[in-house]
């Protein structure tokens, strides 16, 4: 039993972990919808949940407390990531940050762009343009980790930079282009706390606590103001320091705390619940008419096309202009399969959809394309790197 649980642990600290726990995810929503177990599934997340002080009521389906509520504390999370790689990591140096922001910028404008192509013809459809243009960071480095020590570690910093500065993209865009009608008092009133967070950064306040509790009132402002609720988490985040009052070790400071503490909540609990109340969708009647249908072509064609084209167009103009450096010990081909890994979509591509088409009807339609373009993209990645590496060092340890 002793012997289990330690294997248990090595697993859940390894890198390949998190991409693989999304994957039995999403495969357990596909096996249910598909079974005679879907009344289940179905009758799960159509489940009404009531949270409220007061008169302050919120009544949601299950379903939109995963997509409102915990994907807020995915994007927290973010938020904090973002905040210390530009403040201490990768991205702390213009030098050092525009090999992976070039990469990042092509690899969310060409999938845009090959989408609405696709979709020109359709106003509809083309409000899920920036549905290929995610990066799903977890499933990508569980890809890439699952190559072991033969990668090199300033690849995996390259894939992980240019996967951060996407989230920042898809954040960017949710908030310029996917918020409904305005609601100016609840504004108002996120406005407040958004000005709370700054006086407790300002006067150096080192407990998470205070941001926690005011990111939650501006978390419940947001979502009745017509802006997507999850962009509270990134603004909570923002706020919090780096460093504890008086000191200059970020190792210790509140922020990485924070970090640390969140870390394997979302990565084991939220990601997968968000996989698997959204990777559901019914095979039967699927055909390959349906996979040239255009919105899931045009997500298709953008993850698995776009995002390697993109990637490598941009990064080789910036290596030409001598923006940057090739990271140490990737050759081009080991380049081209990274490409690939950012195509793989999934949970930020899902959530973007989501907020795309609010319609039901359209849930399938985006559901396939994302799956069949992380698959591909990720397939591809994987031969390619596994090529390219082939010989290098040991393999990955079981």
């Amino acid at each position: 039993m002793s012997e289990q649980k330690n294997n248990g642990l090595t697993f859940l600290k390894h890198e390949a972990a998190p991409g693989i726990i999304l994957l039995i995810a999403a495969a357990a929503a596909l096996l249910m919808e598909n079974s005679p177990w879907r009344w289940v599934y179905d009758s799960l997340l159509d489940t009404r949940v009531t949270v409220g002080i007061g008169k302050l009521l919120l009544y949601k389906p299950l379903l939109l407390w995963i997509n409102d509520g915990l994907m807020a504390i995915f994007f927290f999370l973010v938020g904090l990531e973002i905040k210390r790689e530009l403040m201490v990591g990768e991205l702390s140096s213009v030098r050092r940050a525009t090999l992976p922001a070039m990469a990042a910028v092509g690899g969310m404008v060409v999938p845009a762009l090959i989408y609405a192509i696709v979709n020109h013809s359709d106003p509809v459809a083309l409000n899920g343009w920036a549905i290929p243009a995610a990066t799903d960071i977890a499933f990508a480095i569980g890809v890439l980790a699952l190559l072991g020590s033969r990668v090199p570690s300033s690849l995996k910093v390259f894939l992980l930079a240019l996967a951060i500065i996407d989230d920042l993209g898809a954040i960017i865009i949710i908030a310029l282009f996917y918020t409904t009608d305005l609601s100016l008092p609840a504004l108002y009133l996120a406005g407040a706390g958004i000005l709370a967070l700054i006086a407790l950064n300002r006067f150096h306040v080192s407990n998470t606590a205070p941001y926690v509790l005011v990111g939650i009132f501006i978390w419940v402002c947001v979502l009745k103001s017509g802006v997507h609720a999850t962009l509270a988490g990134v603004v909570t985040a923002l706020a919090v320091p780096l460093y504890a009052k008086g000191s200059t070790d970020h190792e210790h400071g509140p922020l990485l705390e924070l970090e640390h503490r969140l870390q394997p909540w979302v990565v084991y609990a939220i990601m997968p619940a968000f996989a698997f109340a959204n990777a559901g969708v019914a095979l039967s009647g699927l055909s390959f008419d349906k996979l040239l249908a255009p919105i899931p072509l045009g997500i298709i064609l953008g993850l698995f096309i776009g995002k390697p084209l993109g990637i490598m167009a941009f990064l080789w103009l910036a290596l030409r202009l001598g923006w940057g450096e090739r990271p140490g010990g990737a050759s081009w081909p080991a380049l081209l399969g990274v490409s690939f890994l950012g195509g793989i979509g999934f949970t930020m591509s899902l959530f973007i959809g989501g907020l795309a088409f609010s319609d039901p009807a359209f849930a399938t339609d985006i559901r396939i394309g994302v799956l069949g373009g992380s698959i591909l993209s990720a397939t591809v990645g994987f031969v390619l790197l596994a090529g390219a590496f082939a010989g290098k060092t040991k393999p990955l340890p079981t």
